[in-house]
């Protein structure tokens, strides 16, 4: 692989083909997970675990997998994954395990990681599947991530709030109160609330990308010499 198609992929991942915010996969663990920042980016990094293991594990037996039965082969090998995950957040994360609940093993029926399968790790190879597996799972972790950092600032006032659940009690100090002596918003923290900060997002991507396309298709007249008289 060349240095522009790693370039690519990430761009891709991030930005031109977001998850949440273009491809608009996966809404239901966007939306009922993103009320905080410590349970966004944890939902986020397992999501990104599991796309990475089954991007590369579907590029490494795409050749000899029957075209007929591929779907439920990568549904069955994201599934091996997913329950993987699932006992090891239970054992290690066990309070955190109890908090996102149901949202662990429905990655398994996550669009996006299925999708990615079809349509990028069983086209390509490992090494690239990998990548996009990462790419792509850190783009849906950002926009989680910023969705829970907005609605637990309006709805309770606090960064980090849980932090606890990850690395215990002591760990408690590490909460950020952003406004002091806050009564809260309920409606941030509620699902209309991750509706409406899910749309203001998609609205700033489309408005910086038609910034940057008005931009780009301006002459460039810096340059252009001045005729004599």
């Amino acid at each position: 692989m060349t240095t522009q198609e790693i370039k690519d992929i990430f761009s891709n991942g991030i930005w031109k083909q977001n998850a949440g915010l273009v491809q608009l996969l996966g809404l239901c663990p966007l939306l009922a997970i993103s009320n905080s920042v410590v349970n966004a980016l944890s939902l986020g990094l397992a999501t990104t675990l599991v796309m990475t293991l089954s991007g590369s594990g579907v590029a490494a037996i795409r050749e000899v997998i029957p075209n007929e039965a591929r779907i439920p082969v990568y549904v069955l090998l994201i599934a091996v994954l997913v329950t993987i995950v699932q006992f090891l957040m239970n054992a290690y994360v066990h309070a955190l395990y109890l908090v996102l609940g149901i949202f662990i093993p429905l990655i398994v029926t996550n669009c996006i990681v299925l999708a990615r399968a079809e349509s990028f790790a069983s086209k390509n190879g490992i090494r690239a599947s990998a990548l996009d597996g990462i790419a792509m799972g850190l783009g849906l972790t950002l926009i989680i991530t910023i969705l829970g950092a907005v609605r637990e600032i309006f709805g309770r006032g606090t960064l980090l709030s849980g932090i606890d659940l990850v690395f215990g009690e002591s760990a408690k100090f590490m909460v950020i109160t952003v406004i002091p002596d806050y009564q809260g918003f309920l409606l941030a923290v509620l699902p209309p609330g991750a509706f409406i900060a899910l749309g203001l997002l998609i609205a700033l991507k489309n408005w910086i990308d038609l910034r940057a396309t008005q931009k780009a298709s301006k002459p460039d007249i810096s340059g252009t010499a001045i005729p004599a008289i």
